[in-house]
């Protein structure tokens, strides 16, 4: 019997240690259960060279993808977990909220938001969307992956440009969940990616000189469970035997896992076979948390349309976490952070021995990045800090680390590190950890700005670049019967103010027109936009400037 593909296959980046009997009846349960999907409502972007519709009944995912002029759909669509899509992954596992219906294939599994839907078939629902033939701009409400007809406690929203044979996406995540329980960082897809079976072969720059022009590395895998690698170019593609197919360029994510499932080398968007690509970080995904990121596709040959464009636009070497809104793909151990967004820097609590920064996987040569910038205020009784770098191999040890002194007046200062001063300093650099006390005392507390190159920051907490989010304050909160939200945006443009539940249903726009960069203040009277009073609970106001955001939490009485 030929096996069909299954739902199950497409959320299993994280089952490598799966018994293969369990996968088997997943399978064979879901080849009862799905069928093809419906007639796709598509919304089409064409520049001319490539093609890439939306789908507004499947949660607006990315469902088509061609060569203008032609209807050769490289996007496998055979079921709701194979589009181009936003997915996102936390805790509790399991994840069964009172009333739900897990799938029985899918016993354990956690909060998994999928935005085409569910894999019982039940599809996310577009809420808003817009396209003036250059930007198709989309906003949705996610299905949990796992359940039956469970909408997920908040947004996708999704900006489409297209740029010769490159399809530029903006995606956010606007959480909203009732459960403030804090969960352990996960791996997420960033975007989850699945094409036709025609495009079979798998290759990505895994080597220790990226941008060099070195050999590329073909991946083979048959997965589930799915091979992972560092694509330290920040590329990977699946390409046919010729070599032309879909590139994904994520600048500054290297973790990547994907593979092929089925028979090689044929098959449409309908059919079983089908590659998957996932560009990774690891990330804490918190309750009322605004998440952004941006990738590209590219159609076209794997050396020279591919590989080529992300060369030309490889990110800066060395870090740059900014912390005005977000972790910025950092990871902790040993201490408390704070809860995202954040008012312009990373509040952290050092609450237990040995407390340690991991900033995300990356690659460069020591030689171009001699040094780097740690700006932070810093409360400890202690003044000593230390930052540990590895090699290639990842690894880190105890003579691999440089000293610093901080002053620990609470007061915000950058601090250079002369990395290249340290004797081991060499070669390729794949990772930094900052420590940001060696001996820890009762209070101690750290607020943390930023980890960049040597450039400076332009001012403590707002960094120069694309990283500003947008401070939003509310007062008073609790409240009854009104509140003033205030703001502060940075440039004059088109600003939208707008209230959600907690389930991420648009309550109230506030306001959506052009302002001047500065200070504004809104009044909200607790009313939705048909006049009617509002529910006594929590709701969340978001600040939108472009694409900067800044979200509020509002506690409405009664």
């Amino acid at each position: 019997m030929k096996p069909c593909a299954p739902p199950a296959h497409r959320r299993d980046h994280r089952a490598a240690a799966r018994a293969t009997a369990p996968l088997a009846c997943a399978i064979l349960l879901a080849c009862a259960l799905w069928a093809a999907p419906a007639a796709a409502a598509l919304q089409y972007l064409d520049n001319g060279v490539i093609r890439v519709g939306v789908d507004m009944v499947r949660g607006g995912a990315i469902g088509y993808l061609s060569l203008s002029g032609t209807s050769d759909n490289v996007v496998n669509t055979r079921d709701l977990g194979r589009y181009i899509q936003q997915s996102y992954y936390s805790g509790p596992t399991p994840y069964i909220p009172a009333g739900a219906i897990q799938h029985p294939a899918y016993a354990g599994w956690g909060w998994n938001p999928v935005q085409a839907g569910d894999v019982y078939g039940d599809q996310g629902v577009v809420t808003g969307s817009s396209n003036d033939g250059t930007t198709l701009y989309l906003q949705a409400r996610p299905k949990q992956w796992a359940l039956r007809n469970v909408n997920a406690d908040g947004l996708v929203e999704q900006w489409i440009t297209l740029d010769a044979a490159r399809v530029h996406v903006h995606c956010r995540l606007t959480n909203a969940r009732a459960d403030s329980t804090r969960y352990p960082a996960r791996h997420q897809e960033l975007p989850a990616i699945y094409t036709i079976g025609r495009l079979s072969h798998l290759y990505s720059y895994t080597g220790s000189a990226p941008f060099t022009g070195g050999a590329v590395t073909q991946i083979a895998n048959s997965g589930p469970p799915w091979a992972y690698w560092s694509a330290t170019e920040n590329w990977s593609a699946l390409v046919d035997a010729g070599g032309w197919g879909l590139g994904v360029v994520h600048a500054g994510a290297t973790l990547t896992v994907g593979g092929f499932h089925g028979t090689p080398g044929s098959g449409g968007p309908l059919d079983d076979a089908t590659g998957y690509l996932a560009p990774l970080q690891t990330e804490v995904l918190d309750q009322a948390i605004v998440y952004d990121y941006e990738y590209t596709l590219i159609l076209g040959n794997l050396d020279t349309d591919i590989r080529a464009w992300a060369v030309a636009h490889a990110p800066a070497p060395g870090p740059s976490c900014v912390f005005t809104s977000g972790r910025a793909h950092c990871t902790t151990g040993n201490l408390t952070d704070g809860r995202a967004p954040y008012s312009g820097f990373w509040p952290l609590a050092l609450d237990a021995a040995d407390p340690q920064i991991l900033l995300p996987p990356s690659l460069w040569q020591a030689s171009d990045v001699p040094s780097i910038l740690v700006t932070g205020a810093w409360r400890t009784q202690n003044a000593t800090a230390e930052v540990f770098f590895a090699g290639a191999d990842g690894a880190f040890s105890g003579d691999k680390r440089l000293e610093f002194a901080v002053i620990p007046d609470g007061q915000v200062r950058s601090y250079r590190l002369d990395l290249s001063a340290h004797p081991l300093y060499t070669g390729a650099i794949s990772r930094l950890r900052l420590d940001p006390i060696v001996a820890r005392s009762a209070g101690d507390a750290v607020d943390l700005y930023a980890i960049t190159t040597a450039s400076p920051a332009a001012t403590p907490g707002r960094p120069a670049g694309n990283h500003f989010a947008i401070v939003a304050t509310a007062a008073p909160n609790p409240f009854n019967p009104s509140t003033n939200i205030k703001f502060d945006v940075t440039r004059t443009g088109r600003v939208q103010v707008m209230v959600f539940d907690v389930r991420g249903r648009l309550v109230r726009t506030l306001l959506d027109e052009t302002l001047p960069a500065g200070p504004a203040t809104l009044a909200w009277d607790g009313r939705d936009d048909a006049g009617h009073p509002a529910a006594a609970g929590t709701y969340h106001a978001r600040v939108q400037a472009d694409r900067q955001a800044g979200l509020v939490r509002l506690m409405l009485l009664k």
